[in-house]
């Protein structure tokens, strides 16, 4: 019999059910059976409950809210820290601690320029003309021209195609890290970089390779096994990119990255270098471009170089260099440019007019580098002491030589040591980490923090005065009297000259 065209599509339709596997047409069945329960049963409506005036009181003297953040115990170390002391007045190579008038080697303030009355005027100006904040992120109508202006003198300073600001010094890393490094992407890191690296590391959710503390054997072991696992897989590796995650200076350390060792095994296994210069900027090198013109390594050959203008510039925020496509690329992707209120204004004038005279006068690194020296060699006649950090770093890490096996032993005996010395008129710091997040929490130390403005007189009384406390409290510690009562320090008289201490 022919079959009529308008009939055609019943006919497939009827062909197609006889050839459909059963299972196929079970739950097919089941969909439709599932379909009409939902169409025709009533839909769920709650019962009204009434509650009387009574009733509601008692149920709102019952409820209980949760917190919104977990109490803290009232012998938290920091609490007590900040309860402990109070700062009036700025942090310049000067320090008023409770009424107490210190010589601060607490501050990073590596330059001495808390305080420039050079800075101040320019900040001042700034601050009448622009207002306090800029009112919104770099990309909506947060750009004013001291931000352009300051980012132009940047990368000219470092010998670079373009510089991009980041209102916060801790963002400026955690940002550009996850800029470029995605889930696919491997991340060769070492262990002792600072909390804001490890922050970016986690935000890009790429592979994390960690490599011991500036131990280039064993990244170089790592960077074999990678190659090794990349020639299995050949299409796979053409899709993954490798980045090579160091600091200049160290923060948790105080010591040197070992960038020519670095450079040669960059070119050899193909891995971009993201180098964080906070506290290299502004203190190594001839003119204070950091560790590549320390090690006189062209800059073009390090990816990207990022850092604070919070500890050399003694301003607010950070900066990252490199090629212009580089830099165009974070101000589409980079989190804290595009979603944080810039600067406010007159902080990125005072970091101009920072980097302007480090450039007039590079003597000040002279000074810097001279001060560091001479607190190195002090601390190495500390009985008790051990100094990690380089003698060119500005921040040197004073720890027990022989540690208990107990944290927070070190700790109270440090902060003792702090104590005495802030009593006597030195202020110190004890390092602090959110140990819970750290990836490698270091050893308990006491963080010194050195400025080109200390004078010699006030580096070695300062030596003085901390020598004299680590030997007060390791010599209640080591016969029994543990106390701060039993720990007093005398008063320390130490003449204008003090270079016994200096070998």
């Amino acid at each position: 019999m022919a079959i009529i065209p308008a009939t055609w599509d019943m006919y497939d339709l009827i062909q197609g059910f006889l050839q459909a596997p059963a299972y196929h047409l079970v739950f097919e069945a089941l969909l439709i059976l599932l379909i009409a329960k939902l169409f025709f049963s009533k839909s769920y409506k709650p019962e009204k409950i009434t509650l009387s005036e009574k009733e509601k009181e008692e149920l709102v003297a019952d409820w209980k809210p949760e917190p919104l953040v977990p109490d803290v115990p009232d012998d938290n170390p920091i609490l007590q820290a900040m309860d402990k002391y109070c700062i009036s007045g700025p942090a310049g190579k000067m320090i008023n601690v409770n009424g107490k008038n210190c010589i601060n080697m607490a501050t990073l303030n590596f330059l001495g320029f808390i305080g420039n009355q050079e800075i101040e005027e320019e900040a001042v100006k700034a601050l009448m003309k622009y207002g306090v904040g800029s009112c919104g992120p770099r990309g909506f109508y947060g750009t004013m021209d001291v931000h352009l202006e300051l980012e132009e003198q940047l990368a000219r300073f470092m010998q670079t195609e373009e510089a991009i600001l980041y209102s916060y010094g801790f963002v400026t890393i955690a940002s550009a890290i996850p800029a470029y490094s995605k889930r696919s992407d491997i991340i060769f890191a070492d262990e002792g970089i600072g909390f804001a690296a490890q922050k970016g590391i986690v935000a890009s959710r790429s592979t994390v390779k960690w490599f011991r503390h500036n131990d280039m054997d064993h990244l170089e072991q790592l960077l074999k096994q990678q190659q090794a696992e990349e020639k299995k897989n050949p299409k796979k590796a053409k899709a993954t990119r490798k980045f090579l995650v160091v600091e200049g200076i160290y923060a948790n350390y105080g010591d040197i990255c070992p960038l020519p060792r670095l450079m040669e095994l960059k070119w050899q296994y193909k891995v971009r270098i993201f180098l964080e210069e906070s506290l290299s900027f502004g203190v190594l090198g001839a003119t204070g471009r950091g560790l590549t013109e320390h090690f006189d390594v062209p800059i073009e050959d390090v990816e990207m170089i990022t850092a604070s203008l919070e500890n050399s510039m003694a301003s607010i925020g950070g900066f990252c260099c490199g090629k212009k496509f580089i830099i165009d690329h974070q101000r589409l992707s980079g989190m804290g440019y595009c979603f944080s209120a810039s600067q406010p204004p007159m902080v990125a004038v005072a970091a101009t007019k920072a980097l302007e005279l480090m450039e007039r006068d590079p003597t000040m690194l002279v000074k810097l580098r001279e001060n560091c020296a001479r607190v190195h060699q002090a601390v190495q006649h500390m009985d008790g002491v051990e100094v990690r950090g380089s003698a060119l770093s500005p921040v040197q890490h004073l720890q027990l030589s022989e540690p208990a096996a107990d944290r927070e032993l070190d700790m109270r005996t440090l902060q003792m040591v702090q104590d005495l010395s802030v009593n006597q008129g030195v202020a110190i710091t004890l390092a602090r980490y959110l140990e819970k997040e750290e990836h490698l929490v270091p050893q308990p130390s006491i963080r010194l923090a050195v400025s080109a403005h200390l004078s010699t007189e006030e580096i070695d009384r300062s030596m003085s005065v901390i020598k004299k406390a680590f030997d007060t409290v390791l010599h209640c510690k080591n016969t029994g009297h543990g106390g701060d009562g039993d720990c007093t320090l005398p008063a320390v008289n130490v003449p204008a000259s003090s270079s016994h201490l200096l070998g």
